[in-house]
């Protein structure tokens, strides 16, 4: 797999620079036409009146507005104009990383430099230290591996010398751990790697950042898969997936997913990993990263070689060839002559396949030239062996101390004895206390969820819709409805009480609710459920009531506003790798036209149940092998009209 790095030579360098220009002439211009919103201008001026010195209370306001450049420039000149150097440094900084996130790597250096020199003038260390790590993570993308290790490991130190730091410090020092964690897997050295990845992963548990698990998971994936660990590298990715679902990053789920289908290849599963490309090609060019859309062209590519398909594998590799041949991609390019020179010896065209493979060996000795492997390994095996020597010193010292005070005072054993039990006792309490707060947590969880399912509106409405029967004097339908309304009650309250209950029970108590909710909708929703033969759905557990929240997704932003027949369906079947798949369809209007709908409306109806849903999954895969995974797909028609969307749920049984 083609590494997320590039370089910038001294072509691009020059494009890039004469862009700067330009648009440093007609920005002021532009600044001046655009309409600068309002209550934009207020909080400015809120935070300007404030003047906070910290990047989080800078951030707590501005960070809806961080990627608009137009914006940021405003934050910037209005702070220059007050000599607010932190909105400076937070507007240079946020700028620089639009610039790099679209892979135009020169001017995002420029920004980040200009952040630098303000924090150092303003004496801001976290300032200085978040400008440091941004620094580094552009050289590293651009293979200028000697200067991103010393930013970083420069970042780190300063922001050591910190006794108390603050948390926006907390996760530079994890950006420092994470840049140097990966400077070592370009390198190769996947142990010193893997080391720090682990290490920034237990202070990103302390922060409880998400985000911060998502990429270190990422990381340890990327070095197992390396080390050829594929099945440490799998799990690896799936919990990736896992904090990126729960913090919905579209960018995190669409490396997640070409990461785990470079796995399938290894694996020989080659049409899972093609699926798996082509479903995550499209969101990648909406996301206009073009690194990422040639990595999955070129992976796209070499799957189609091991399935033999050559004409598609030629197709996808010099898709992924031209774009990075038109930003710059290097590693990209080196790798899709690779592949290239491998396709075309299959074909027996060895003289073809031989201009490949020259091609490939001239990027591949340009990167490894810019690496300067030798240099840098020995910078890292000196900066390593320091590092474990000031350890060892340290802990010398320590055992001298020890040694000398035990022989001045014997007691000092009955001390040392006295603490370990105290020790030992607040571990304990502390355990306890972790227990009781996860308790707490699953408790609050089933609670939200109980209240997602009894939701008021929904009970009124459902009384109400009775009550008409009743009004209509249709006795039969009003007892028959009265029924179910009051056997769907009594099971949702009976499942609240149950962490997890059989797929028969679920089903019977979606087709209650699917019953209820059908009166509101005039009998209009044709809702079917297919349970595939191999499946016993009394011998299956899965969490209670998880799969209302969808339905009611489906029924109330889908085809509530849908025109003619409304269908939902409910298939049930076996999935690989132990899982069971739900599949649930609708012929809706499809998610875009739903949100549309749902903005024009005065009163909004807001969907909690299926983030509570999806954390409440997450809590019930810690104890399986395999974790969940919810996939939503919009379905189109020949046209690309949508034609409704379909929601995959993934749950672990082995």
């Amino acid at each position: 797999m083609a590494p997320l790095k590039s370089t910038f030579p001294l072509k691009s360098f020059k494009r890039t620079f004469i862009l700067g220009i330009i648009s440093c002439l007609i920005f002021p211009f532009l600044l001046s036409a655009q309409n600068i919103p309002t209550p934009f201008k207020k909080d400015v001026d809120s935070l300007i009146a404030a003047s906070p010195k910290t990047y989080r209370e800078i951030d707590n306001v501005l960070r809806q507005y961080r990627k608009d450049s137009v914006l940021l420039h405003y934050v910037n000149n209005i702070s220059k104009s007050n000599n607010y150097l932190y909105g400076q440094a937070y507007a240079y900084n946020q700028l620089g990383r639009i610039y790099r996130d679209i892979s135009l790597y020169p001017k995002a250096l420029e920004y980040f430099q200009e952040a630098l020199k303000i924090s150092i003038e303003a004496e801001s260390i976290e300032f200085r230290v978040y400008s440091l790590n941004m620094i580094s993570v552009v050289h590293r993308r651009t293979d200028a591996v000697k200067s991103a290790l010393d930013y970083s490991q420069e970042a780190l130190e300063l922001a050591e010398t910190v006794a108390e730091p603050s948390i926006g410090l907390k996760r530079s020092i994890n950006v420092s751990l994470n840049s140097i964690g990966n400077i070592y897997q370009m390198l190769e050295q996947y142990e010193l790697a893997i080391e720090k990845f682990e290490r920034s992963m237990i202070l990103e548990q302390e922060l409880d950042n998400k985000l911060g698990l998502a990429i270190n998971h990422q990381n340890l994936g990327e070095c197992y898969e390396a080390q050829a660990k594929l099945e440490p590298a799998l799990q690896h990715f799936r919990k990736s997936l896992v904090y990126n679902e729960i913090i919905d990053s579209e960018k995190g789920k669409v490396i997640c997913n070409y990461s785990i289908a470079h796995v399938y290849v290894h694996l020989s599963r080659i049409t899972e990993a093609i699926d798996l490309l082509e479903k995550n090609l499209q969101r990648a060019i909406r996301l206009g990263d073009k690194q990422i859309v040639a990595t999955i062209y070129i992976n796209l590519g070499w799957a189609f070689i091991r399935k033999g398909d050559y004409d598609a594998a030629q197709v996808n590799l010099e898709k992924g060839l031209d774009l990075g041949k038109a930003y710059n991609l290097d590693s990209e390019i080196a790798e899709a002559n690779k592949f290239l020179s491998e396709l075309w010896i299959k074909r027996d065209d060895y003289e073809k396949g031989m201009e490949y493979f020259k091609e490939f060996k001239n990027y591949e000795d340009r990167i490894a030239n810019s690496l300067n492997l030798r240099y840098v390994n020995d910078m890292i095996l000196r900066y390593e062996s320091q590092i474990r020597e000031n350890q060892y010193e340290r802990l010398a010292a320590e055992n001298e101390n020890v040694r000398l005070k035990l022989r001045k005072n014997r007691t000092m054993l009955i001390i040392i004895g006295i603490f370990l039990i105290l020790l030992i006792g607040i571990l304990y309490i502390l355990y306890r206390q972790s227990q009781l707060n996860a308790e707490k947590k699953l408790l609050t969880l089933e609670q939200s969820m109980l209240r997602s399912q009894m939701n008021p509106h929904f009970l009124f409405n459902s009384l109400n819709s009775i009550k008409l029967y009743i009004i209509n004097n249709e006795k039969k339908n009003a007892v028959h409805y009265l029924n179910k309304f009051s056997k769907l009650v009594r099971k949702i309250l009976e499942a609240s009480s149950q962490r997890e209950i059989t797929l028969a029970e679920e089903l019977e108590t979606v087709e209650l609710y699917m019953n209820i909710e059908n009166i509101r909708f005039s009998n209009e929703i044709n809702f079917k459920v297919h349970v595939k033969d191999d499946i016993d759905t009394h011998n299956i557990k899965i969490p209670s009531l998880i799969l209302q929240p969808f339905l009611e997704n489906a029924l109330w932003h889908g085809l509530s506003s849908k025109d003619g027949a409304k269908n939902i369906d409910l298939e049930i079947k076996k999935g690989k790798n132990g899982f069971i798949e739900i599949i649930i369809s609708d012929n809706g209007v499809g998610r875009d036209a739903a949100e549309k709908i749902k903005n024009s409306k005065v009163l909004k109806r807001k969907s909690v149940g299926i983030d509570i849903t999806k954390e409440r999954l997450a809590n019930f895969s810690r104890d399986y092998e395999n974790y969940f995974h919810v996939e939503i797909i919009d379905k189109y028609n020949e046209d690309n009209i949508p034609t409704g969307t379909q929601i995959i749920i993934y749950i672990p049984t082995i």
